[in-house]
């Protein structure tokens, strides 16, 4: 059975690898990047924020 810390565990690293991915993009565009890598930073990022959305939802859903 996963413990109700591990909920925020899961958010606090997918959060760390969002605002990787966000530091990265501003890298890339910063130092004017292929935009391909660019847009690999966007992808990332709104992965990012869609795992910490069905992270949560998922945990409140099921009461993990």
């Amino acid at each position: 059975m996963v413990q109700k810390s591990s909920i925020k565990t899961v958010v606090i690293l997918t959060a760390i690898g969002t605002i990787a991915w966000l530091i990265a993009g501003m890298a890339a565009i910063t130092l004017d990047y292929d935009s391909k890598y660019v847009w690999t930073c966007i992808a990332g990022a709104v992965l990012g924020f869609v795992g910490i959305r069905y992270s949560i939802r998922r945990d409140r859903r099921s009461g993990i």
